[in-house]
């Protein structure tokens, strides 16, 4: 009778997940099926877990005092609060580094460097080396893709192709990224360090970006000169700089630190402004508040 009992309670305890689940998803499908723009962004997720925390709550079947104690140890643990602080600091370099240039400064330097029968291969890697110094694979699809549009223009490159070659990159690089919220989760709960992760997911990912290039590289049209503007190599350098520490093993927190005010620097090498740069770190992490 005891296993049946404590099945029974194990399924219980999956209703608040799943309830959350069935919102969320449900009415993304629902909107979606309606033609709604963004159908998966309407219903916040923040918003759509409420029920499924009230749930738990009629479920835990303890005072309301107790529950709501439980409730905030939860919230209060050392792996979820360190993951939010590392995601706020993410976040803030993302947003300082772009703020400076350091996107169009890293694209522009790689164009100049790829020879122009390399092209889709070359955009693949800067998209893999942006998303992995970034941490996120849509910023970097959403700073790459009108460069990588106006270049499929200007060569006469299938615009579609060019999008998976932009989204693949940044797909391989998110995937290695040591400041990706999923690799940031994944490390805090397992607790395992962060270059292991990196170095574990080298393994898998580069067998595919191999072949992903063998493919661009057949797919590649005939070799067109493409245009680069002016950049600043020092704008490039804060990515390979937290880059470079993350792999050495440093503490995470002395790697976001350091990196944003390595960007900074950079920036204030041009015209990047002091007042500029505190409104950046706070729109750094407002980007991260629904992660």
């Amino acid at each position: 009778m005891q296993p049946s009992f404590n099945k029974n309670k194990a399924i219980l305890s999956l209703l608040p997940l799943l309830t959350f689940v069935a919102i969320f998803l449900g009415s993304g499908l629902y909107l979606q099926s309606q033609g709604v723009d963004y159908a998966f962004y309407q219903l916040p997720a923040p918003v759509a877990i409420l029920p499924a925390i009230i749930l738990a709550f009629i479920l835990n079947k303890t005072s309301i005092n107790q529950s709501v104690e439980t409730f905030i140890k939860g919230v209060g643990n050392n792996n979820i609060i360190t993951m939010c602080l590392i995601y706020l600091l993410a976040g803030a370099f993302s947003a300082v580094a772009g703020a400076t240039g350091g996107v169009d400064a890293v694209v522009n330097a790689g164009l100049s460097i790829i020879p122009p029968s390399l092209l889709l291969p070359g955009l693949f890697l800067i998209a893999a080396v942006i998303s992995t110094a970034m941490g996120t694979s849509m910023g970097t699809i959403g700073a790459i893709g009108p460069i990588a549009y106006a270049v499929s223009v200007k060569t006469g490159i299938d615009p579609a192709l060019m999008a998976g070659t932009i989204v693949s990159g940044a797909m391989f690089g998110d995937n290695l990224s040591i400041i990706s919220d999923t690799t940031i989760a994944a490390t805090r709960t397992q607790g395992c360090e962060m270059k292991d992760k990196f170095k574990e997911n080298l393994k898998i990912a580069i067998p595919a970006a191999i072949v992903t290039i063998a493919l661009l590289l057949y797919l590649t049209p005939a070799a067109q000169v493409v245009e680069t503007k002016d950049y600043d190599i020092l704008l490039v350098l804060p990515y390979a700089f937290i880059l470079v520490l993350a792999v050495m093993g440093f503490n995470v927190f002395v790697v976001l630190l350091s990196g944003i005010g390595f960007a900074a620097l950079m920036g204030f090498t041009g015209s990047y402004e002091g007042a500029s740069f505190v409104k950046d770190i706070y729109k750094g992490f407002t980007d991260m508040q629904e992660i």
